[in-house]
């Protein structure tokens, strides 16, 4: 478990847009190599998700995550959802030529406002979505909200580096063979990032307890939660 050094005073927090909108954004962000990331993510979820589908993944981009979900599990039915029109068009180009149109449903729409009734879904899942809203709160209330008694919640973002001396070092050591567009897109998530106790103190007061938020790399923090059953 990797422990984030405490102390010093962190990076002002400056907020990128929340749709990556733009053809080239999503064309640079699909390029990246998330092959390594994903990987963990899904075996992380598989790890606290024992089954029941579908999936909500909220922030699905160009649907990495889902495809891989996919591809480990058989069984796996993901809703994928993004803002984004550009991500979901080359989401769908990925599904075409995996033959996965029958298990991953791509929805374009908004995180705060899930339009499903409450206590409805076996898992809700997420990856680098927090770091794109001005105000989560809501978002990882409408979360918990969908959430079925014993569901599962697995959230995985960045956290905001304590100086700039570390956001470079970490663009430099985790993008420092992309392109100088993706090294920026890096750089601006981290600068956008939320710091692990801010996401503490948001759980906390949606219901969720803090202690379920860990900071899980050098970079990155958790949220893995499963809700307690009913009655």
């Amino acid at each position: 478990m990797y422990t984030r050094p405490r102390g010093g005073t962190m990076l002002e927090r400056i907020l990128e847009p929340e749709a990556m909108d733009n053809e080239l954004e999503a064309l640079e962000y699909d390029l990246m190599d998330h092959a390594a990331v994903n990987r963990a993510f899904v075996e992380d979820f598989l790890r606290l998700h024992s089954g029941g589908w579908p999936v909500l993944d909220l922030g699905a981009g160009t649907a990495l995550i889902p495809i891989e979900l996919c591809e480990r599990r058989a069984d796996a039915q993901v809703l994928a959802v993004d803002l984004a029109w550009a991500m979901l068009r080359r989401a769908q180009a990925h599904l075409r030529d995996l033959g996965l149109t029958d298990r991953i449903l791509l929805i374009r729409g908004t995180a705060r406002r899930i339009p499903l009734p409450d206590l409805t879904l076996p898992a809700v899942m997420s990856n680098s979505l927090i770091h794109h809203l001005a105000d989560p709160m809501p978002v990882i209330a409408e979360m918990e909200r969908v959430l079925a008694p014993g569901g599962t919640l697995f959230l995985r973002d960045l956290f905001r580096p304590p100086d700039t001396a570390t956001l470079e070092r970490l663009v430099a050591q985790y993008a420092g063979d992309a392109t100088p567009k993706q090294r920026q897109m890096f750089r601006d998530s981290l600068h956008a990032a939320l710091t692990v106790d801010e996401v503490r103190a948001i759980c906390a007061k949606v219901g969720i307890p803090p202690s379920c938020v860990r900071a899980t790399t050098d970079r990155h923090w958790t949220i893995a939660w499963r809700k307690p059953p009913a009655g």
